[in-house]
């Protein structure tokens, strides 16, 4: 079965998406409930604002596919729950893929799921895991026609910057991204690179499978504007953002200022004046 119906509801006409993460209480991390304490009124914010799609845990996924009305964002699934992204690594590392994720995933109308490639220093089986993962969720996938998001995350070693930190050398996450589209991945979703004016690399490596790029933690306003712009000159196909949108005083007018970037290519300063001017 063709996951082309799906992709179609996700992407622009000109294979364009903003997705907006709002599934961080999947990780049990105290940090991450910033801004989505009731995530009820923060779901209906960004559905007023308009993006392409949501990234929501099973459990919360309700929230959005309960709202009334065809006009309202796709819902993509996030599929595991990972223990990594306290300020202290556990003893024991997981990333534990939900039962029967694809059919759920299938329950819910999602558009999309989402799944792990994680990479973290003097972890191996934490990676052995996340490939067995992916392995097992791109039959099911195939099998349901449901698009498979891979999400290759490098990160630092805790002891040098401790707690949810990437890392942005593209000689890192070149392998990486290419290691999920081998894998099968329909959709990747990656960090930035240190240096942003080489993100081409990681688009060209990624062989023609679009790449949304993360937004990773909070950032001004200018900068994740500024890099954003940058980001898709270099031939990024969109956004995967969360904290900078749901932790911001007003997610929808970020919103809307990013849809601007991504959907009409506008400049920093437009972006800057639609958030200014709160426009949603």
């Amino acid at each position: 079965m063709s996951t082309k119906a799906r992709l179609n509801r996700m992407f622009s006409a000109q294979g364009k998406c903003f997705d907006v993460a709002i599934d961080h209480g999947f990780f049990n991390e105290y940090s991450f409930l910033a801004g989505i304490e009731n995530m009820k009124g923060a779901i209906e914010t960004v559905v007023k604002a308009g993006p392409d799609c949501i990234q929501l845990s099973t459990g919360q996924a309700k929230l959005l596919q309960e709202i009334p009305g065809k006009q309202k964002p796709g819902l993509v699934l996030r599929t595991d729950a990972a223990n990594i992204y306290g300020n202290v690594l556990p003893r024991f590392l997981f990333s534990e893929l939900i039962d029967r994720a694809i059919e759920q995933a299938v329950r819910w109308d999602a558009v999309a799921v989402c799944v792990n490639l994680l990479l973290l220093p003097g972890q191996p089986e934490l990676h052995h895991q996340c490939v067995r993962n992916i392995t097992l969720l791109k039959s099911e996938c195939e099998k349901y026609g449901m698009p498979l998001m891979v999400e290759p995350l490098v990160m630092l070693p805790n002891e040098e910057k401790g707690g949810y930190m990437v890392d942005g050398d593209i000689r890192k996450i070149m392998p990486l991204v290419r290691q999920g589209v081998e894998l099968g991945a329909d959709v990747i979703k990656a960090d930035p690179s240190d240096d942003v004016t080489e993100y081409h690399r990681v688009i060209e490596v990624a062989s023609g499978v679009p790449v949304l790029v993360r937004g990773g933690g909070r950032a001004s306003d200018e900068e994740i504007v500024n890099r954003t712009v940058e980001l898709m000159k270099q031939g990024a196909s969109g956004i995967v953002y969360g904290r900078n949108v749901i932790q911001h005083p007003n997610p929808g007018g970020m919103t809307s200022a990013l849809m601007s970037i991504v959907h009409e290519g506008a400049a920093a300063e437009q972006a800057l004046a639609i958030l200014k001017g709160g426009r949603v």
